[in-house]
């Protein structure tokens, strides 16, 4: 449809739009009927490649503005409007890949309010259109995930089908039908509903996302650039056998269509509480009836502030006027209801150049390629780096330095290059040479069989031995506080220690020799080691930093053994077995355990005290066959410290709830999220005072409020 020069050349006019947005709107009707040709043409091209070859090239939040600049044009001089304008219809993404249904309402977008003043514009239209004086809204996530429309019949579940143009969708039933929180059957009749299609989106959680992603890389594939993505990908498989693997889920929020008519609930809020009542997943729980605008704002950017804290992504709230009956007198236009609208976050996509690549050297010896980018604000944090995986990653994306790149910084997951811009190369690009030698030590890289990274084998390697040091001291592994990269890299650079077990053999008088280090600090820093001999055993296989052992895997190995020597003897055979532990990973810890300079370490560690047993409490405790999740802030210590109590007496400690969830422990202003999960599943909630009951006997609570950091003087 475009050739490679209109393609670059269009991607140039639109970086010149985006510039010039502010001068663009303020146009008069001369300049406006030039600028409306170029501003439709550009937003047609982004449509084609969003939604026919699923590859944008610029950010959403780029495209939205781009698109209300044109509908704001056209508001200002309604005779610019032209019939094929894409302000009076929504784009398409039918692929032809599965047969085309029509929906029974159409599935228009929302328009967005990026800020305060946009929503109290929409307040003011709204109030203005209805006579009311204050409007209720109902308020709640919008979630970033693949838009579908289901149609249920006498209370079967009959057909579902993706948004496509609005108008007609693609009919995936089957796929949907793999999905477990759709219901198959549903008694809409008991509501005198015979035939319902109601709106919704398909996710993957962001749990779910990091499993998939950390199995793709394992497999030597490249990572999903977001859950959006890789849900709608997931969609559009055919076969519904592959479908049902990726653990999709499936949320509901909007009833479109009802026979018979009058029985469709009177307010939007009852509607939702109607389809979460019948067993589908909404965000019921999450929404809230504001009254008036400025509790609308309030709720926003409460919402905004914890949006990381959601087990999926959102990229905003969504809000609707609450009463049904007022749908009609506001309308609609060809794109969106005037009756509902979305508040955006901070974008957490945009364009930038990459401007050239390093390499670094993690603690297990793999080399890392890292863009250095132009800087670009994403979701309010400036990002310059992004990690560009492994020389296959850069292969099959083909990037290029001097590449116009799209990048997406999504929760807590790194920076990423979602899409290279190849339509705006102009032959200045160079292709990225991986090195042979190693960055750090100099040593040949090596590639492994099977494995997709390059990697150092040189257990010297500087870089390695500070990250290994730097890790065997955060707070997850042995907790030592003061020792950071900086502090790691002097004690390598001053010759005090070449691994983790010189540590304990430091003294005071060497630690003052280091830069910035005077007595006290000197004095902490030794008194930290000392006190982190006792952190248990699977903080220490975790902090030995052997390779696909998380501090998840650390936990179950140390659950299976009596002594950290047990791995050296114990069989593959026998380390497959344990539960969540796959044949990569028994055989990254054969490997260690078989290296002469890692049982020296281990040597060192236990000569110098440091616990590498479990004991009796930890195999038979009071806690044993228990999993506990903690919420909100306790009284006596971090939950940190709380799960560790947990865990030496012989419990779980788990950060998320689930179905195996013995206790949820509820402090001050606990977490929403976890206590609505906790409901769900019938987990059990028991204050922080009823928790103390239960450890009193075998823990010094006196002690434990006072110091939280006192381990020895605890049990």
């Amino acid at each position: 449809m475009y050739t490679p020069e209109r393609e670059r050349d269009l991607i140039e006019l639109t970086r010149r739009i985006l510039k010039d947005l502010d001068q663009i709107r303020r146009s008069d009707l001369k300049k406006a009927q030039e600028y409306a040709p170029l501003l439709r043409e550009v937003i047609r091209y982004h449509d084609y490649k969003y939604y026919i070859q699923a590859s944008p090239v610029i950010s959403d939040y780029e495209y939205d503005q781009i698109f209300r600049t044109l509908r704001d044009l056209e508001s200002k001089y309604p005779q610019i409007v032209t019939p094929d304008s894409p302000t009076q219809r929504v784009a398409s993404e039918i692929t032809g890949s599965f047969p085309e249904v029509s929906h029974y309402t159409p599935m228009l977008s929302l328009d967005n309010a990026y800020t305060e003043e946009e929503l109290r514009d929409f307040d003011r239209r709204v109030r203005e259109a209805t006579g009311l004086e204050t409007v209720e809204y109902s308020v709640e996530p919008k979630y970033d995930g693949a838009g579908i429309a289901l149609v249920y019949r006498d209370d079967i579940f009959v057909r579902g089908a993706t948004r496509g143009d609005g108008e007609t969708g693609e009919d995936i039933t089957n796929n949907l039908r793999t999905i477990k929180t759709i219901p198959l059957r549903a008694d809409f009749s008991k509501f005198g509903i015979r035939l319902i299609e109601i709106r919704g989106e398909v996710l993957i959680s962001r749990e779910e996302f990091r499993r998939m992603n950390e199995e793709r890389m394992e497999e030597g594939l490249t990572p999903f650039a977001n859950p959006r993505n890789a849900a709608a990908g997931s969609l559009r498989l055919q076969n519904p056998a592959e479908v049902a693997k990726r653990r999709l889920e499936a949320v509901v929020y909007q009833v479109s269509y009802v026979e018979p008519e009058d029985m469709y609930p009177e307010t939007h809020y009852e509607a939702v509480r109607m389809l979460h009542s019948l067993g589908f997943k909404t965000p019921f729980k999450d929404m809230k009836l504001c009254r008036g605008i400025d509790e609308v704002i309030a709720y926003c950017k409460e919402w905004e502030e914890k949006r990381d804290t959601y087990p999926y992504e959102i990229d905003g709230m969504v809000v609707k006027v609450n009463v049904r009956k007022y749908y009609d007198t506001l309308g609609f236009t060809s794109h969106h209801p005037r009756w509902a609208i979305a508040f955006k976050f901070k974008a957490r996509q945009a364009t930038t150049k990459l401007v050239s690549v390093v390499f670094q050297v993690g603690r297990v010896g793999t080399v890392t390629p890292v863009g250095k980018l132009e800087p670009v604000q994403i979701g309010g944090v400036t990002v310059s780096s992004v990690s560009l995986f492994n020389e296959d990653f850069i292969k099959e994306k083909d990037i290029r330095i001097g590449d116009l790149v799209l990048v997406e910084r999504a929760g807590d997951v790194i920076p990423y290059v979602v899409e290279v811009i190849k339509e705006a190369r102009d032959g200045d690009e160079t292709p990225i040479e991986f090195p042979e030698n190693c960055p750090s030590c100099g040593s040949k890289l090596v590639k492994l069989p099977g494995e997709v990274a390059w990697r150092c084998i040189n257990i010297a390697c500087p870089d390695q031995v500070v990250l290994r040091l730097r890790h065997w001291g955060s707070r997850e592994a042995m907790d030592i506080r003061g020792l950071g990269e900086a502090t790691a890299k002097a004690l390598y650079s001053k010759g005090f220690v070449k691994d983790v077990g010189d540590l304990y053999y430091l003294k005071v008088t060497d630690l003052v020799k280091l830069p910035g280090f005077a007595e006290k600090a000197a004095l902490n820093l030794y008194n930290a080691i000392q006190e982190s001999k006792n952190r248990g055993l699977d903080r220490v296989i975790y902090g030995l930093g052997i390779r696909y052992v998380g501090l998840t895997t650390a936990k179950k190995l140390a659950q299976e053994i009596d002594s950290i020597w047990d791995l050296k003897d114990m069989p593959i055979e026998k380390i497959v077995r344990i539960e969540g532990i796959g044949d990569i990973v028994a055989r990254s810890i054969k490997e260690f355990f078989s290296r002469e300079e890692n049982l020296k370490v281990i040597e060192k560690l236990e000569k110098a005290g440091v616990k590498l047993t479990r004991t009796k409490l930890e195999k038979e405790g009071p806690l044993k066959g228990k999993v506990f999740v903690f919420t909100g802030t306790l009284r006596c210590c971090s939950r940190e410290r709380a799960g560790q109590i947990v865990e030496i007496l012989g419990g779980t400690f788990a950060n998320t709830v689930t179905s195996k969830t013995t206790y949820l422990v509820v402090g001050e202003d606990p977490g929403r999220t976890k206590l609505t999960r906790a409901k769900q599943l019938g987990v059990k909630t028991i204050s922080e005072e009823e928790f103390l009951d239960m450890i009193r006997d075998y823990v010094n609570l006196e002690d434990l409020r006072r110091s939280e950091r006192r381990e020895g003087s605890l049990f």
